[in-house]
């Protein structure tokens, strides 16, 4: 099977303390998985660990080719270039314009040439139709808009897997709907993963994937 990511009997910590034993867990290319739970159970460590920010200490694993128990520091960079990373509290430049924010993952991820940086910019804030707020500081786009920026920024790189960490947590249902239809075609058009951390059950039913569950420090897979 060509997994995107892959974990096997492993055993995930923060800091000196495990909080996840034992994790078995696929993700396909082209798949759409969940990972639900309570908050504080485990499931941005486990985000985190697929994202190299946690190491791989007990067990095996593999991201987009890379052997996580075995990955080098400066493979780490190469590795989130194949990677696109949604989370809950944006993590944007708030003064920087959308243009700016977008240009500085680029320059990060090895892009020299300005033209292309610039269409690739065009081209992934029309996909989420926020091309006429390239030059608009990040502070006074709305929620919502702050957050398909972050899509848009996750797609630069048309990575092999998408992770999101609660996408959705901070939007009311209709946004929520919106991000859930961006990744989803992204993924279709891409061909790419999304593994995406979620409590909100309601997106579940409607855009329905395979569901993986933390409960008390344990990862299982939920029956359809």
């Amino acid at each position: 099977m060509d997994y995107v990511a892959h974990l096997h009997n492993a055993n995930i910590y923060q800091k000196n303390t495990r909080v996840l034993s034992d994790v078995q867990l696929s993700v396909s290319r082209a798949e759409f998985v969940y990972l639900i739970g309570k908050t504080g159970d485990g499931k941005s460590s486990l985000l985190k660990t697929l994202w190299a920010e946690l190491p791989l200490r007990e067990g095996a694993g593999s991201v987009v080719g890379f052997d996580l128990a075995d990955i080098r520091q400066k493979d780490i960079p190469l590795l989130r270039r194949k990677i696109g990373m949604v989370f809950q509290d944006f993590h944007l430049f708030r003064d920087w314009t959308v243009e700016a924010n977008l240009r500085f993952v680029l320059e990060a991820t090895g892009w020299k040439k300005g033209t292309q940086m610039d269409q690739r910019i065009h081209d992934v804030l029309d996909k989420v139709a926020l091309a006429h707020k390239l030059k608009e500081k990040a502070f006074k786009l709305s929620g919502g808009e702050q957050q398909r920026v972050v899509i848009a920024r996750a797609m630069l790189n048309k990575p092999a897997l998408m992770l999101a960490d609660e996408p959705t947590g901070n939007l009311d249902p209709d946004t929520s709907d919106q991000i859930l239809y961006l990744l989803r075609d992204f993924a279709i058009e891409h061909d790419t993963a999304v593994f995406m951390a979620t409590h909100d059950y309601r997106i579940i039913e409607k855009f329905p994937g395979r569901v993986y569950k933390v409960e008390q420090g344990r990862v299982y897979e939920l029956d359809e």
